[in-house]
């Protein structure tokens, strides 16, 4: 397909641009799906090439380096204790000790049994003394699995560390054929709090980052190629390895296996979470919006008392009112009450217990919940917008409909993409609105499956809720759901990011 030139793109009507977009789209995938395989494929490339880089510079460090370096090679820190430098000697001699006592203590017992995450579980022996056979325990496979982890980390912690070591001596080296003074312990000190100090402020916040966020996700990716569930507990009855079988029946479709169809659930179920979190990201964004331009509108009175109002919501903790609200909806509520009362309706509402109306109205309830936020955030917004823009676009004649398109859309878009980003993202982790709400219900009779029933408002969060703390305690299966719900999240995100006008257009709004 032809590109149009900028000339030849602004003199064409209007649904022959959308349709000049839509098949510019389609015909330029081909050509993303090549460039994202040759990324890949400079990747590994530049992996490759930084693998060589750092081994022919460990091996020309070695063969040029002094005496102190090359000992340092075995003993880690001996070429800075050597030249002067006790403190940061005795740092990386510390560690290599830590790591060698650990090792023969107890990484190498994990690690010898992380291949098969155990031999033998709860077992009986026979006890003389009592002259009966006892129970005594085997090994722990959940255990194994994260230990042994952690004991790879350590020994990738302790490769890092060494080849740190072996740049130091490098350094060090130049230095004294240079004929400069060494830094000594004193001045590594002053450098942390001077010029080092965004080091020394990064250190605590990124050591949580690895112990709290990088390896739970490690530690999740390893189960999922696992069998742990109530049945394998890793303790009376050991889990091992599976390779990719959880993902085969997650992935895979078994139109043969009635009501078993894993991928049938997970597609449907993935489908509404998509679905809500553009809905309750979206009206609550946009209505919001308007309710603020409303408040904010000249002209109107106790604009406090009204923002007030709306503040009520949030003061009032989600637990409560969702609750609350649930049990208002119910087929024998104040709702369904209120319009048999009035002999509006003869039967119930089924708010709850039909599928599709129960979607319905979780999102409209959401819109309740989140609107006060969004009007929060635009009214601040609202305010910097410069009054000349507006003033200007009435002088040539703009009406309301295109001061807001122009003007303020556009406006509101550059400040809060990134919000609204996350504000999907986290609509599609929303565990409180639905699990207060519904529960996940009204039950899906085809959404039962070997990972537990679901219901027809379940997002993929509250299905892996229910999945973990049924009476199966599936964990393979809900490691295998938490990956696919970071892929999405992360495709999603990277996809929206490179398109937000906050990161493409920055200049326009300088």
């Amino acid at each position: 397909m032809r590109n149009l030139t900028d000339l030849e793109y602004l003199r064409l009507s209007k649904p022959r641009k959308i349709l000049y977009k839509v098949l510019h789209f389609f015909a330029s995938i081909p050509k993303a799906i090549l460039n994202f395989f040759k990324k890949i494929w400079s990747v590994i490339k530049k992996f490759g090439l930084k693998i060589k880089d750092e081994a022919v510079d460990i091996w020309t460090t070695f063969v040029k380096g002094s005496w102190q370096t090359k000992v340092s090679y075995l003993i880690m820190g001996f070429g800075n204790i050597a030249r002067g430098q006790i403190l940061r000697g005795l740092l990386f001699l510390l560690f290599e000790g830590v790591f060698i006592f650990y090792m023969i203590i107890a990484g190498g017992h994990w690690l010898s049994k992380f291949a098969t995450l155990g031999t033998e579980g709860l077992h009986t022996v026979y006890d003389e003394k009592y002259d009966s056979y006892v129970t005594v325990a085997g090994d722990d496979s959940f255990k194994i699995l994260l230990y042994g982890l952690l004991t790879i980390l350590f020994i990738i912690a302790l490769v890092i560390t060494w080849r740190m070591n072996v740049k130091q001596n490098k350094i060090l080296d130049q230095i004294q054929r240079s004929g400069k003074k060494i830094k000594s312990g004193k001045d590594d000190i002053r450098s942390l709090v001077d010029d080092q100090f965004h080091k020394t402020m990064l250190a605590l916040p990124l050591t949580g980052i690895i112990v709290f966020t990088v390896i739970p996700i490690i530690f999740m990716i390893l189960v999922s190629f696992t069998n742990y569930d109530a049945q394998h507990d890793g303790y009376s009855n050991l889990f091992t390895w599976i390779g990719l079988n959880n993902f085969n029946e997650l992935l895979s479709w078994n139109s043969g296996t009635s009501g078993n169809n894993l991928s049938a659930a997970f597609g449907e179920i993935l489908a509404w979470t998509l679905m809500w979190a553009f809905f309750a990201t979206f009206t609550n964004y946009f209505l919001g919006m308007v309710v603020a331009i409303m408040i904010n509108k000249k002209g109107i009175k106790l604009k406090k008392i009204w923002r007030g109002f709306l503040v009520l919501t949030i003061v009032i903790p989600q637990f409560v009112s969702l609750l609350y609200v649930s049990k208002m909806f119910a087929d024998n509520g104040l709702i369904n009450g209120f319009l048999m009362d009035m002999g509006w309706i003869t039967k119930s509402i089924p708010f709850w217990t039909d599928p599709t109306l129960a979607r319905i109205t979780v999102i409209v309830i959401n819109i309740w919940i989140g609107i006060p936020y969004l009007m929060l955030m635009a009214t601040g917004i609202l305010m910097n917008i410069p009054q000349d823009l507006y003033e200007s676009s009435r002088i040539d004649g703009a009406n309301v409909w295109q001061q807001y398109m122009k003007i303020t859309l556009p406006y509101m878009l550059f400040v809060t993409a990134p919000y609204l980003l996350t504000s999907f993202i986290g609509n599609i982790n929303n565990f409180n609105v639905i699990y207060l709400l519904t529960g996940g219900g009204p039950t899906n009779p085809d959404l039962l499956t070997s990972g537990g029933s679901a219901g027809s408002t379940d997002l993929l969060i509250t299905w892996l809720f229910k999945i973990t703390t049924g009476a199966e305690s599936n964990y393979k299966l809900a490691a295998v759901i938490g990956i696919m719900i970071f892929v999405v999240i992360a495709v999603l995100s990277l996809i929206v990011y490179n398109i937000i006008p906050s990161t493409k257009n920055e200049e326009d709004f300088q």
